[in-house]
């Protein structure tokens, strides 16, 4: 099992951050993107750049194109408001026997989702964290690429060999990644950082810095956080206390004028990722019988928020 050919949905941040990086590795001609409809005819023409260079990427209408030959990798790299319309367009003919799933998104639902449609035994988890990319317009910059967390599941033995194959293309092309041993603590903690941080810093219409100083909204956002700590805590995943003080030093340590693309998206009047954190921290709270009081708080006022655009922003970018 070897990773050659890989095919991405979504051209946001992150799928061009990818998508440039494999394809000067690997060659354009081994990246592929998958679109459908008006975004198969805005890819066409837009001109995507990153860090100021050119981005020649190949865009098949994987709705009217079904594949020669699947993908060997297909990274879902959406908004999850757009996650199960991507999906359907994957299950067009674009995954094969051997294809191997990785879901860059937020949250910890988005392998769950991918796989009811596609089948779990293609999916990878991973989480993606690290990288300061800006997308404005149709140019992405960044200077911090990050890295991939990856790993296998405990009841996921038989993956070990696609484990493998990515890692194995993590390394040929030198894309930074740490093999994980505990992936689901992993993926919990970053699901932890986003419901704090990108939660609270919507609600106040702020930045980073609204959350880096005492007061409130740091409150607010702690407190966020420490209740999925105790959810994580009810469904046995390993996320500690430790592992919420270095969220916490690490958004500190972040820009105090930039802010999360729950923000952004609230900035543009488009609805917002809160089903994939409060939306989802209330499902499972309820399931479990933990009180998450300061979560059902945020999820009532992003809600009012975007009821209160009146009409819906711009088509949410897949990113």
């Amino acid at each position: 099992m070897r990773c050659e050919r890989i095919s991405i949905i979504g051209m946001g941040a992150l799928g061009i951050l990818y998508g440039d990086f494999f394809a000067r590795a690997l060659g354009w001609d081994k990246v592929t993107f998958l679109a459908e409809g008006e975004r198969f005819k805005r890819y066409q023409t837009q001109n995507v750049t990153c860090n100021g260079r050119p981005c020649p990427f190949r865009v098949v209408n994987g709705e009217e194109q079904p594949a020669e030959e699947p993908a060997d990798l297909l990274i879902f790299a959406v908004k999850a408001t757009a996650l199960e319309e991507a999906v359907s367009l994957a299950a067009k003919g674009h995954v094969g026997e051997n294809t191997i799933i990785l879901s860059v998104l937020n949250g910890i639902s988005s392998e769950e989702i991918i796989g009811r449609i596609l089948g779990a035994e293609h999916v990878l988890t991973c989480v993606a964290q690290g990288m300061d990319a800006v997308k404005l317009g149709n140019d992405l910059k960044y200077t911090h690429i990050g890295q991939i967390c990856i790993g296998i599941r405990p009841d996921e033995a038989g993956k070990e060999p696609m484990l493998e194959a990515v890692t194995a293309l993590f390394e040929r092309t030198g894309l930074p990644y740490t093999r994980e041993e505990d992936i689901l603590a992993r993926l919990w903690g970053k699901w932890m950082l986003n419901v704090g941080v990108n939660q609270t810093v919507m609600v106040t219409e702020g930045t980073y810095e609204t959350v880096q100083k005492p007061g409130e909204a740091r409150d607010m956002m702690r407190a966020a956080m420490g209740e999925v700590l105790e959810l994580a805590k009810a469904e046995g995943i390993s996320v500690t206390e430790k592992d919420l003080e270095m969220y916490v030093s690490l958004i500190d340590s972040l820009n105090p004028d930039g802010m999360p693309s729950m923000r952004q998206d609230g900035l543009l009047k488009r609805p917002s990722e809160v089903e994939l954190f409060s939306g989802t921290v209330i499902v499972r709270a309820d399931a479990a019988g933990v009180p998450v009081p300061v979560n059902r708080e945020l999820y009532k006022r992003i809600r009012e928020m975007e009821a209160a655009y009146g009409r819906p922003g711009p088509e949410p970018e897949r990113d």
